[in-house]
C-alpha cells in the first residue's frame, strides 16, 4: 500500500501530465508495492484536481470487459474511470491530436440512464429498467503511461486510460434489440481495421454497467441518472493521427465519423 502523501503526489504527477500531454514512466515500476486499491485513490487524486480546474463529470467508462481487449492489453480484469464534460465530441466533429499524449478509438455503446443504478448483485433487467436509451459510441484513448509492461494498477490510475467520448448514430430504448448482437466495423481512412460484436463485452453490455455498479458500491458511490455510461469496447483499439479520418459503422444504427487534425 502506498502513503496517502505519496498518492496525492501520484495524482497531481497525473494532472500536470494529462495538462501536457505528456508520458510518464509506469508507476509500478518506480512503485512495485502498489495495489489495485491504491490506483483508484490516485485515480481520485486527480479527478479531485480535474473538478477544481472547473470540469464537471458527464458518466463513466468501463475498460477491459471483453477478451479483445484483455489480450490487446495483457490485463485480464475490468477497470473504470470518469468522463468529463470537455471531453465529448460528435459525429462529423474534427479531434484536435495535439489534445492528447496518444489516440487509439474503440467501438462501443453508451449507456444513458434514467434512473440511478447502485449496489451488488443487479441483473441485466435491472441495468436496462434504468437506462433510458444505448447509443453508439466510441472511446478515444489517451495513456500517460508507457504502455509496455503496463498492469492495471497502472491503467486504472491514468483513469483507465479515457481520453475523449464521440457520439452519433441512431439511439434505440434498451428493450428495442437484443443488445448482445449489435455489430460495428471500425475504419481508418476507408480500410475496415476492426470489426466486433457487443455480446463480447461480459456475453452482454448491459453486465459491464452491473459490474461498474458493484464495484463502485465498494467505494461508497453509485451511477446517476443522467449519466453516460461506456459499456465496454467490442474491439481492439486502433491508432489513429493528425490526417486521418475514421468511421465506425453499426449498421441499422447509423454510423460515427471524424477526422483527426
Amino acid at each position: 500500500m502506498l502513503s496517502p502523501d505519496l498518492i496525492d503526489t501520484l495524482g497531481a504527477e497525473l494532472a500536470e501530465a494529462t495538462r501536457q500531454r505528456s508520458m510518464l514512466p509506469r508507476i509500478t515500476a518506480r512503485h512495485p508495492e502498489a495495489e489495485v486499491d491504491d490506483s483508484y485513490a490516485i485515480q481520485r487524486a486527480w479527478r479531485e484536481r480535474r473538478l477544481a480546474e472547473g470540469r464537471s463529470i458527464i458518466g463513466r467508462k468501463i475498460g477491459l470487459t471483453s477478451r479483445a481487449m484483455q489480450l490487446a492489453t495483457g490485463i485480464t480484469e475490468p477497470d473504470y474511470g470518469i468522463m468529463f464534460d470537455d471531453t465529448v465530441w460528435h459525429d462529423g466533429d474534427e479531434i484536435p491530436t495535439a489534445r492528447f499524449a496518444n489516440t487509439r478509438l474503440e467501438v462501443e455503446l453508451a449507456f444513458v440512464l434514467k434512473s440511478p443504478l447502485e449496489g451488488e448483485g443487479l441483473t441485466i433487467d435491472d441495468v436496462l429498467d434504468a437506462t433510458e436509451h444505448v447509443t453508439p459510441a466510441l472511446e478515444l484513448l489517451d495513456s500517460h503511461f508507457e504502455l509496455e509492461g503496463r498492469t492495471i494498477v497502472d491503467t486504472i490510475s491514468d483513469n483507465a486510460a479515457y481520453g475523449g467520448l464521440i457520439l452519433g448514430g441512431r439511439p434505440v430504448g434498451p428493450r428495442e434489440l437484443d443488445l448482445r448482437w449489435i455489430a460495428a466495423t471500425l475504419s481508418r481512412n476507408g480500410a475496415i481495421e476492426e470489426t466486433g460484436v457487443a455480446a463480447g463485452v461480459l456475453g452482454h453490455p448491459a453486465l459491464g454497467v452491473a459490474w461498474l455498479a458493484a464495484k463502485l458500491a465498494q467505494h461508497g458511490d453509485r451511477l446517476e441518472a443522467g449519466e453516460y455510461i461506456l459499456a465496454g469496447s467490442f474491439t481492439r483499439p486502433v491508432w489513429f493521427s493528425a490526417g486521418d479520418t475514421a468511421v465506425a459503422d453499426y449498421n441499422d444504427l447509423g454510423s460515427i465519423s471524424c477526422r483527426f487534425v
